[in-house]
């Protein structure tokens, strides 16, 4: 048998190191002899490994645990401030950044105004933002409001992403550190799945109202995006022979987004637009018959949208994230019951709850997968 190359001996020496992290990380405090245990490596092997974690600020040497015979053992404990994660969400006129641990904590948050080339704001706000913990940023997760194949972003006119660009590419040959591009709403979907009101189910489908109208899918635990990344993208089904979408508006969010509905509300009611036109709908519903009419066809269009999903991929729970979370008890009920109505599999109707957070958690997810791997890059592809 030839001998084993310098390569190998490296690389397997990062397997065990990813291991006893993965396993540090999970287990939070344990001792070296579970950490031996639950990594199957042998104390000769784990103590040189251990060593350098501590060294390097991934576990923590605490006091002895309690022990039930014997000698109490030292204990050592994960460190999340060790991996550091980047979440950039791009939004109209501005990009949020936010700097995660491993825990979802969030470190620092700024958000930037957008007065210039994407690429060129995130690649200088990130290592700003990190500050003395830059060492630490293990992969950046960037959320766009578009459609993402292999780090190119395209439909997305309201960051002026119309035309598929190769942002993740960009920003991870400037950085050095694995970047992941995705739509803003797979990230929620994984977000909500991960920490949120889908944490319990291997099957979901996330339905984002805002000023378009878009799907995040999970299915047997994992985001699932299509062969050209357009999964999820529901506000371009032609559901009524009457909607018209244009400049990369799809005709059903074009009709029945955030947008639609304060047009609407300001028209019932005139002044300006509110903050949150759903749930200035709904109240408005209350005392006003044409708001209570119009209501009613904003949940008949948004049920006939879950029941086309449902017929495809039958997701089993439903998540009502953005704008749409924004209705009350009584409207997510009326809701149910139309989709429970003519749904061809038992569907469960309820809100998200991670809210905002729920892209933070998804990113910190994302990034911390491809960081564990040992990934030279994660970006999403079909």
């Amino acid at each position: 048998m030839p001998p084993t190359s310098p390569v190998s001996r490296e690389r397997s020496k990062e397997i065990k190191r990813l291991s006893v992290i993965s396993t540090a990380r999970q287990v939070r405090v344990l001792s070296r002899a579970e950490l031996t245990e639950l990594t199957g490596l042998s104390p000769a092997t784990l103590t040189p490994l251990v060593r350098e974690l501590i060294a390097e600020g991934y576990l923590i040497e605490r006091g002895p645990g309690t022990s039930r015979a014997g000698r109490p053992r030292a204990m050592l404990e994960f460190n999340p401030r060790a991996e550091l994660v980047a979440a950039v969400s791009l939004e109209p006129a501005r990009i949020s950044c936010e700097i995660a641990d491993s825990d979802g904590t969030v470190v620092a948050h700024r958000t930037i105004r957008l007065a210039g080339d994407i690429v060129d704001t995130i690649c200088r706000s990130v290592p700003e933002l990190a500050g003395d913990g830059l060492p630490a940023l293990r992969g950046v997760a960037i959320a766009a409001p578009g459609v993402s194949s292999g780090g190119a972003v395209r439909l997305a006119p309201s960051v002026g992403l119309v035309e598929g660009r190769p942002i993740g590419e960009s920003v991870q040959r400037h950085l050095g550190v694995p970047v992941v591009v995705d739509n803003d709403v797979n990230l929620m979907a994984a977000g909500e799945h991960a920490a949120g009101a889908g944490s319990d189910v291997a099957d979901l489908l996330l339905l984002h109202v805002a000023d378009g109208i878009g799907a995040g899918l999970v299915l047997d635990g994992q985001v699932r995006r299509g062969s050209g990344g357009a999964a999820g993208e529901v506000g371009f089904l032609p559901l009524d022979p009457a909607d018209r979408g244009h400049d990369g508006i799809g005709p059903f969010e074009a009709r029945w987004s955030e947008n639609a509905v304060a047009e609407r509300v300001v028209a019932l009611a005139p002044g300006r637009r509110p903050d949150a036109p759903v749930a200035a709908l709904v109240e408005l519903a209350r005392t006003d018959g044409r708001a209570a009419a119009y209501l009613d066809e904003v949940l008949a269009a948004w049920s006939r949208l879950i029941v086309s999903c449902v017929c495809v991929i039958d997701p089993g729970r439903v998540l009502l994230s953005g704008a749409a979370a924004d209705l009350d008890d009584a409207a997510v009920d009326r809701l149910q019951t139309l989709v429970t109505a003519t749904a061809p599999a038992a569907t469960e109707v309820r809100r998200a709850v991670l809210g905002d957070r729920a892209v933070l958690h998804g990113a910190v997810s994302y990034a911390l997968a491809a960081a564990a791997a040992g990934l030279p890059a994660l970006l999403p592809s079909p």
